[in-house]
């Protein structure tokens, strides 16, 4: 699972993403052909070398990336660069057939990521001087941190997408998620209801400011934490209680098993609209932490959550 919260909880954090979006600007692509440029194109995507992100220079196609975040592992797969990455970090459960390794993308090791002579990798944020390591050994990182809006989440897609030279295929990816976001919303009338999404037990949770947050936006629907100051605050349950919930969406099941009858049997916590109703909603933990292509699978959650 991977966490874009700035909270300690379950796992260490990452850094929150710029609301600007990835550019992309592709370099050393003239008029004329040389041999090498022939053999570093793919599928008709254009040639290497090429820039991406801010100043990330890939001189040929990668065929050996290390992915250091569970959401870029799910993208590269998404986009059809799965048979290029020889390694993922030890969170990337997702897809199945990656190969998941003891690489840590909270404590890294220089030395085992190198080990795996990468020509790319992809990580979420710099830790312990992960970059300037990497630069120092000549292997391009591209850093994508955790996105703050689906945009970002575009944006993204499309850049490891030409980094790993599947243009194409990224938009494809991308056009097929708005279609399918596009979808869900319109399925289900827009929501007044607000709700409490919960992180984990300690009632951390989301405001409609947050990545998380937009998503229910989308229906209309509205965090009981905003104003809180930051993206991700702690509640209590008086604070939970008074504020009263019309929906409760659970996203510490798997990993805490928090249940629709626990929830209940919290102090005060019956008399909430969404226990009296209830609108208690187990969601995918996953879904509710990653930033990629199955964005599109959490908003058809919420949409299923609504009657859709």
């Amino acid at each position: 699972m991977e966490n874009m919260t700035h909270r300690p909880v379950r796992i260490p954090t990452v850094l929150a993403a710029t609301a600007a979006a990835v550019a992309l600007v592709v370099s050393g692509c003239g008029s004329g052909t040389t041999d090498e440029q022939t053999a570093d194109q793919f599928a008709g995507d254009g040639t290497f070398p090429r820039t991406v992100g801010a100043d990330v220079v890939i001189e040929s196609r990668p065929t050996s990336i290390v992915s250091l975040s569970p959401t870029a592992t799910e993208t590269l797969f998404a986009v059809g660069a799965g048979e290029q990455v020889v390694a993922v970090d030890s969170q990337s459960d997702f897809p199945t057939d990656a190969p998941r390794t003891e690489l840590s993308a909270y404590t890294p090791s220089l030395e085992a990521i190198i080990g795996y002579d990468p020509d790319l990798v992809v990580a979420s944020d710099d830790i312990d001087g992960l970059v300037a390591g990497l630069d120092a050994a000549e292997v391009p990182v591209l850093l994508l941190p955790a996105a703050t809006s689906i945009d970002d989440t575009y944006a993204q897609i499309e850049t490891i997408a030409d980094a790993t030279g599947h243009d194409a295929e990224g938009d494809a990816v991308v056009a097929d998620m708005r279609t399918r976001i596009d979808a869900a919303v319109a399925s289900v009338p827009q929501s007044n209801a607000t709700y409490f999404h919960e992180l984990d037990s300690m009632l951390y949770t989301v405001t409609s400011e947050s990545f998380i947050g937009r998503i229910y936006g989308l229906f209309g629907l509205t965090s009981i934490a905003d104003g809180a100051g930051t993206d991700y605050p702690q509640m209590s349950d008086e604070g939970v209680v008074t504020a009263d919930p019309d929906i409760v969406f659970l996203a510490d099941s798997q990993c805490c098993g928090v249940t629709a009858e626990a929830v209940a049997a919290r102090p005060g916590w019956a008399s909430t609209t969404a226990v009296r109703d209830g609108s208690i909603v187990t969601m995918d933990e996953d879904l509710s932490s990653r930033w990629g292509p199955r964005v599109a699978d959490q908003v058809e959650a919420v949409a299923s959550a609504l009657g859709g």
